[in-house]
């Protein structure tokens, strides 16, 4: 009797395990950050209204460390919102592991990923965006990457390097 409660707890235990590693979070799927977008056709659309590139954030937020210290250090900081809402459009792109997304984000997520070849994280990437009216694809122009920055300043001054190399259309 007591191996079949040892048996039963353990496969109630671990289902419970495995359930709660594939949950979605409660409610819309959100960015770690306010101000972030985490569709690519609103960052698009955004992008294109305002002339100003998008600023894509690949991450594990979750389970990525260095993830964790650049969030920290930079895009929580007022100094970098308020120069996020002046320079360019805020796009996370998460790879999480304890949680689920919607399976259209995570596809989006992928697609990016291997577009713009990327193999660790974090990986910040800034570039103009077109889509063709005719196939609905997207093209991009990559202006720059980055990674993790230990400041906001050091973070904002190197894609405001990016940022100067851009072509005014």
């Amino acid at each position: 009797m007591k191996l079949y409660l040892l048996i039963f707890g353990g496969l109630l235990f671990f289902s419970q395990l495995s359930h709660s590693q594939t949950n979605a979070k409660p409610g819309p799927y959100k960015a770690t950050h306010e101000g972030w977008l985490v569709n690519l056709d609103e960052a698009y659309a955004l992008s294109k209204k305002t002339g100003k590139p998008i600023l894509a954030n690949f991450t594990g937020s979750d389970w990525c460390g260095w993830c964790k210290r650049l969030s920290a250090a930079v895009f929580v900081k007022d100094e970098f919102k308020t120069w996020a809402k002046k320079n360019v459009i805020l796009l996370e792109l998460d790879f999480p592991r304890s949680f689920s997304i919607p399976d259209n984000i995570r596809t989006q997520n992928a697609n990016l990923q291997q577009s713009f070849g990327v193999r660790g994280y974090p990986t910040v990437y800034l570039f103009d965006i077109e889509k063709d009216k005719k196939t609905n694809q997207y093209s991009f122009n990559a202006l720059g990457k980055t990674g993790y920055t230990p400041t906001s300043k050091e973070f904002t001054d190197g894609v405001n390097e990016m940022l100067s190399k851009r072509k005014k259309s």
